[in-house]
């Protein structure tokens, strides 16, 4: 009875937190081989309806959890302590990142909206608007300000957080953009989508006028030449309804 009351304290509060352990096991094979299993090392567990995305931060112990709650949760995995809490989002938060180098986490929800924020100064810097649907992922550029994001519009934006405007959008899906991303070294973005499709964009054109110092970011092409939808793959021949 007494472990039932301090199981039940322990999950009163929505930010209380419960960390376990686990060791890893080694068995010795049949051949002398030393084998260790893989173990989950920590697990975090807080009063929420769901975690939506993570991230890790390059060079801290953190982890950015958001929630379906609408709040940001900033952990430091190693003392397993929660750090800070965001909470500016009307709804769901499905997509956190953190910025490589900047004291920045960007974030995206179903209220259309996507946040720019400064884990320092510990508030949100501006919002960017434009999605007309819930945003399910949003990630940085490895080198330039942009932030790419996915959204059940059907569409992909990339943006210029610097400048706060959205530099291109992505046409070519025909249902909900779950995924996108900046390939780490080249000129791509991966996408993939409810129609069954994923595709891959080049976004060449978008960097010369970036490097440029052209005003117009918004040349994009297929990998090999083409329109603007995009290779696909996985689709079995193309996007529903093509």
């Amino acid at each position: 009875r007494r472990a039932r009351r301090v199981e039940a304290a322990r999950h009163r509060s929505f930010d209380r937190l419960g960390v376990r352990v686990a060791r890893p096991r080694t068995a010795i094979g049949t051949r002398g081989v030393v084998h260790r299993s893989h173990a989950m090392l920590t697990k975090f567990e807080t009063k929420s309806n769901r975690v939506k995305g993570l991230s890790f931060h390059s060079k801290r112990p953190w982890i950015l959890a958001s929630l379906h709650s609408g709040v940001i949760q900033l952990w430091d995995y190693r003392m397993g302590t929660l750090i800070d809490r965001f909470d500016e989002h009307d709804g769901p938060v499905r997509g956190v990142c953190f910025h490589k180098s900047q004291p920045l986490f960007v974030s995206g929800g179903d209220d259309y909206k996507i946040k720019v924020w400064n884990y320092k100064l510990r508030r949100c810097l501006f919002t960017l608007l434009g999605h007309l649907d819930y945003i399910r992922t949003v990630s940085f550029h490895q080198e330039y300000p942009w932030v790419v994001s996915a959204s059940d519009d059907q569409t992909i934006r990339i943006w210029n957080w610097q400048s706060r405007t959205c530099v291109s959008v992505l046409t070519g899906h025909n249902h909900y953009v779950m995924s996108a991303m900046f390939h780490p070294k080249d000129d791509l973005v991966v996408s993939a989508s409810l129609d069954q499709t994923v595709r891959v964009w080049d976004i060449g054109g978008l960097r010369k006028k970036a490097a440029g110092g052209g005003g117009d970011e918004s040349g994009m092409r297929m990998p090999g030449g083409g329109s603007i939808g995009g290779d696909d793959f996985f689709g079995g021949g193309g996007a529903a309804g093509e």
